[in-house]
């Protein structure tokens, strides 16, 4: 049975939010990300616009960087509330065309639309009804991809930006694949892109006539799956996946520190934030990672998995902290830290069976403090650093 995916990908999705609700940011370069501080500041852009894009600014891009190459762009902090809404209203969008929707981040989703476009007319009519109701329900422009698979359907939206439609068909699939550039396949990273360059491969065509047996001496079992993912053999499904997978919040420091209470206080700051979001989302998570930056931009993640699913502070605070300590710094600054918790549970399912009344109490205790903060706001009451 033919498959017809889907892949939306947003343009420019927090900065085209905010070019939508200000007239004043429309056609100019919008940065969203850490304040840059005249040059001088920490952290990372999270989103542009396509007319900051015109000055080489791009995501992950350090924002003092940004900051040289367009000092004359509109720099925003993340309103991530805000976006929230925007995606639900988006997905909300998805779910009127199939049930079959995987979300893959707030801006992007594959949508199986197999068993339900006949419905709306063909699968192409279909694809472009989800991108013209996006542009007049919600005022923003996608990029789509329309495939009989997964990578190929993503291929697709990434080469149609900003606004298009690409579809690719059965029959034009492979035609479709040949002439891209390796680095176009699902998992494959920029090493695995060299050793292959180094051996005369650089394009997914030139994969798909090389031998399998030498893929897979190169690679292993991710040979096989790279070799038949060239010659357009996807038979990975779109899956049901709404569920949130993990929350985290991270914190870039103004000058690079080993101040240890510094670092302390804002992993409980942190820790606090997760721990919010955690019972407001109706989760619980079983594992906890600590993100380090170094100074010389090196990352490092530490986890650790707990016995019982939580969403207290003070055990996700405790975790964090423990696993700094048994991180060797190799005495070098620590310029960003983070928490994460994942691998989550709705709050009520039971994962242990010591759960009793101390937990109890410490729930209804961690709501009271969230609704404080709500009403009277964020620093209406927090813990201090050493618990």
């Amino acid at each position: 049975m033919d498959r017809y995916i889907v892949h939306v990908d947003m343009d420019a999705f927090f900065a085209a939010i905010e070019q939508r609700d200000n007239k004043d940011l429309r056609n100019k370069p919008v940065v969203i990300g850490a304040d840059p501080k005249g040059g001088r500041g920490r952290g990372v852009v999270s989103t542009c616009s396509y007319e900051a894009r015109k000055f080489g600014i791009h995501s992950a891009m350090p924002i003092s960087i940004a900051y040289k190459k367009c000092p004359q762009a509109v720099f925003l902090r993340p309103d991530m509330k805000k976006y929230g809404k925007v995606s639900r209203d988006i997905f909300e969008i998805f779910y009127t065309f199939t049930p079959k929707v995987e979300v893959i981040s707030v801006d992007e989703a594959f949508l199986d639309i197999t068993g339900s476009f006949h419905i709306f007319g063909t699968p192409s009519e279909t694809g472009r009804l989800i991108k013209s109701k996006i542009k007049n329900d919600i005022g923003l422009t996608a990029s789509i991809g329309l495939a009989p698979t997964k990578m190929a359907a993503k291929i697709a939206s990434d080469l149609s930006k900003p606004d298009g439609f690409i579809e690719v068909t059965d029959d034009n699939l492979l035609d479709f694949l040949r002439p891209l550039e390796v680095s176009k396949i699902s998992g494959l990273g920029a090493k695995s892109k060299a050793i292959l360059n180094d051996r005369g491969i650089k394009t997914i065509g030139e994969l798909a006539k090389a031998d399998l047996e030498s893929i897979k001496n190169i690679f292993g079992k991710n040979g096989m799956s790279l070799w038949f993912l060239a010659n357009g053999i996807d038979d990975r499904g779109v899956e049901n996946s709404t569920e949130v997978k993990s929350i985290s919040n991270e914190f870039t420091f103004d000058s690079d520190t080993n101040d240890r209470q510094k670092i302390e206080k804002i992993l409980m700051h942190l820790s606090e934030k997760v721990s919010a979001r955690l019972r407001e989302e109706g989760f619980r998570g079983k594992t906890v990672t600590l993100k380090i930056r170094l100074e010389g931009f090196s990352t490092y993640n530490r986890s650790m998995s707990l016995v019982k699913a939580t969403s207290f502070v003070d055990t996700t605070y405790k975790t964090a902290i423990k696993l700094f300590n048994e991180f060797n710094l190799k005495g070098k600054k620590v310029r960003l830290i983070g928490v994460k918790v994942s691998n989550l549970i709705p709050k009520d399912s039971r994962d242990t069976l010591f759960t009793g009344v101390d937990d109890e109490k410490k729930e209804r205790l961690h709501e009271a403090g969230d609704k404080l903060r709500e009403k009277f706001g964020s620093k209406a009451i927090y813990r201090a650093a050493n618990l």
